[in-house]
């Protein structure tokens, strides 16, 4: 039997995280890589994990690609771009695990990928994935022209009744030029996602919702199918199309908070780890919160494998 094949789409960029002129660690993260990572990890090679965006031809690239392959991330769709560089992003991180970020990314080859030799090949592959994730973020970091290419190809896998989509709608403001076109580009995706996987502090700043219960019916209205909720430590909330019932998940206290950079990333994946093999949408949620919950008391965007290898469900 054929393992269930998932792409996502995005950037990774390296990593610096510390204090500025001060002590510096340098890794690499992006929303879509992390989730891929501790997807690969914990499925313990049930799932076929692919990534796909492009990097430079530099060293530090490779090497990162490498890392990747060691993780368990198929990167055979991972573009190389010699006109580009891989993008950086620093991280300062207070005393409370509150992080803020610095990003050199405009001339990188993530936010050109669309414009590589082989990305058509690619989107000829990615007719024969069973799921598709991309995040706000793979949208952002394109220009407007390569925005609305990139939503012609998703739509057209909706032809392909094999395919879900998947969409986190991990919103940085800076990426955008307006609110209105985050929420047109939104309103289109929203509409042929299957998942939405959204964070209710991103909806309420872009929509202006009151409380949780609106995001999910909003979301639900405007054409998912299933919708989750992440509310940090009041836990996620699910909303099916066919149920008018929202349910909530309660999370799993963590006293020791060191670092939430991939909080909402290590989520997802706990919860595509059960979604993909069909299981409940609440075992889905209790899985994300497990793995959520180990992160987050540990520093950086991907945690040692050797922390996350620990993990049982």
């Amino acid at each position: 039997m054929n393992k269930p094949k998932i792409a996502f789409i995005g950037e990774c960029m390296i990593e610096l995280s510390g204090t500025a002129f001060g002590s510096m660690i340098q890794s690499y993260g992006g929303d879509t890589l992390n989730a891929a990572t501790y997807l690969s990890r914990i499925s313990k090679s049930d799932i076929d994990t692919h990534f796909i965006s492009a990097l430079s031809n530099d060293q530090i690239s490779e090497k990162m690609k490498n890392i990747w392959k060691n993780d368990g991330v198929l990167t055979d769709l991972v573009m190389t771009d010699p006109l580009h560089s891989t993008g950086l992003y620093m991280i300062e991180v207070d005393k409370n695990g509150e992080r803020s970020f610095s990003y050199w990314r405009d001339n990188s080859a993530a936010k050109h990928m669309m414009h590589h030799p082989d990305f058509g090949k690619i989107i000829d592959q990615l007719h024969h994935f069973d799921f598709i994730f991309i995040s706000g973020i793979t949208l952002a970091i394109l220009s407007d022209a390569d925005k609305i290419e990139f939503v012609k190809f998703l739509k057209s896998l909706k032809k392909n009744k094999k395919t879900q989509i998947i969409f986190d709608s991990n919103y940085r403001p800076k990426l955008w030029d307006s609110k209105e076109k985050v929420k047109s580009t939104y309103r289109e995706i929203l509409e042929i996602s299957d998942l939405a996987l959204i964070t209710f502090d991103d909806e309420k700043e872009i929509w202006d919702d009151v409380d949780v219960e609106q995001t999910a019916r909003r979301s639900v209205k405007m054409g998912v199918k299933t919708v989750i909720v992440k509310d940090g430590e009041n836990g996620s909330y699910i909303l099916e199309r066919n149920n008018e019932q929202i349910k909530h998940v309660p999370t799993i206290k963590v006293n020791n908070v060191i670092d939430t950079t991939s909080a909402g990333d290590s989520f997802n994946a706990g919860f595509l780890s059960g979604y993909i093999k069909g299981l409940s949408l609440e075992d889905c949620c209790e899985r994300a919160n497990k793995i959520a919950g180990v992160v987050i008391q540990h520093k950086g965007a991907i945690i040692s494998s050797s922390i996350t290898d620990q993990i049982k469900f």
